[in-house]
């Protein structure tokens, strides 16, 4: 990476007058330090100077800098402007390689919020190896797809190990929240279903559980849980329904794994559910999301339901008011019985809506580590994911921005 003086800022925000860029800028004019060198980027400096005039007092005279997908110079100046950039801009499959490639070949750190399977294999086929040779952390999933769920995992691994309990062999997510579904995280999801019918041959990529990893052939022959499984019941009551982003945080999670050589564990599986709760309730929950996001997929894959559902989802750019927000939450509880029989249970949760409010958060704060915590971090570049490029310097950093992040023995 060049030195850092011959960069002109610390940090860019690319996507600045999104909606979640937005959040993104104004949670990093109040906790980014003073004297830090932040610019926001977009394809317009009238929207632009229109969020800066919106930001808290230390953000109103941050750099502006014009920057578009669709123009390589823009995205090289930008990239080569900057030590650290983090960006908002989906769909990453449509908008995000040019910039990721425009990062690699500049040395330059990214963060970015992807929950897009095929981008990210194609954004490591295309930028792993040139980032690591010129010493780029590409991190992806940088919100709460996938941060809860990764570093819940490497902390499970941890306590495992420092006990001598074993890898991990059995471990399983149930994630419950409060908040509504992001527009942007809604675009992604067509857009993912228009390449699967440009290409079919995408199908059997997305359903490879190890599609990730850095190398296939050296992954052990552990069945995964199913990514869509039906509504059940737990030992303990809970009921149980398919969690929409399992399909993707699973993935990172055993990309993780083998890029610390399978530390975590090679016999680890690895599976996330959504909890609806105990009683009839829940039950009649379960179906209800279950059979939602099978009739969700089935209308995203036709172009005449899926115009229909763009007239009644959320556009992208768009989200909930300031209230809405705040009234949000998420929480995460992940269970794991080692090689050895031990059981441990991680806890992982926040408040805010966890598509916008704790997301922004979550960017926020691993953006930060890229720009400050360089000498912390773990000694690695390349395609990475949080666990892999930001560990327990993030963890540090969230549980400090009031997450959780816990384990306990069972």
């Amino acid at each position: 990476m060049a030195a850092e003086d011959a960069r002109m800022h610390d940090l860019v925000v690319y996507g600045a007058t999104g909606f979640v860029g937005r959040l993104l800028a104004g949670y990093l004019a109040e906790h980014a330090p003073e004297g830090m060198r932040v610019a926001l980027a977009g394809r317009s400096r009238g929207r632009l100077e229109e969020v800066r005039a919106a930001l808290p007092a230390a953000g109103r005279n941050w750099g502006l800098l014009e920057a578009d997908s669709t123009d390589p110079d823009s995205l090289r100046a930008l990239a080569e402007s900057t030590r650290v950039l983090a960006t908002t801009v989906g769909p990453y499959a449509r908008y995000g390689l040019p910039v990721v490639e425009a990062c690699a070949r500049a040395g330059t750190h990214y963060a970015d919020l992807t929950g897009e399977v095929l981008f990210v294999r194609d954004a490591i086929d295309r930028c792993d190896a040139v980032a690591r040779e010129t010493g780029a952390r590409i991190v992806h999933a940088c919100g709460y797809d996938s941060i809860p769920s990764d570093l819940s995992t490497m902390l499970l691994a941890r306590r495992a190990r420092e006990d001598g309990a074993g890898g991990l062999r059995d471990v399983q997510l149930v994630a419950t929240a409060r908040g509504g579904f992001s527009g942007g995280t809604i675009d992604s999801m067509r857009a993912q279903m228009e390449a699967l019918q440009g290409d079919p041959t995408l199908r059997r990529a997305l359903g490879d559980p190890f599609v990730l990893s850095p190398d296939r052939a050296a992954e052990p022959d552990t069945p995964q849980p199913r990514d869509a499984g039906l509504p059940v019941r737990t030992p303990d009551g809970r009921w149980t329904a398919p969690f929409v982003m399992a399909p993707f945080n699973t993935r990172i999670v055993r990309r993780s794994n083998a890029l610390q050589g399978w530390a975590y564990g090679r016999g680890l599986r690895y599976g996330e559910v959504m909890g609806t709760g105990r009683g009839p309730l829940g039950a009649v929950t379960a179906a209800g999301v279950a059979g939602g996001l099978v009739a969700a997929v089935s209308a995203m894959s036709l172009a005449p339901t899926r115009a229909l559902l763009d007239r009644v989802l959320p556009a992208p750019g768009t989200g909930p008011g300031e209230e809405a927000r705040e009234k949000g939450w998420f929480r995460m509880v992940v269970d794991a019985e080692t090689e050895e029989g031990r059981r441990y249970r991680a806890t992982a949760g926040g408040t805010g809506d966890p598509g916008y409010a704790t997301t922004a958060v979550m960017l926020g704060e691993a953006a930060l580590a890229l720009v400050l915590d360089g000498d912390r971090l773990p000694d690695r570049a390349g395609s990475l994911t949080p666990a892999t490029a930001l560990g327990e310097v993030l963890v540090e950093r969230l549980r400090a921005a009031g997450h959780t992040y816990e384990v306990t023995a069972r």
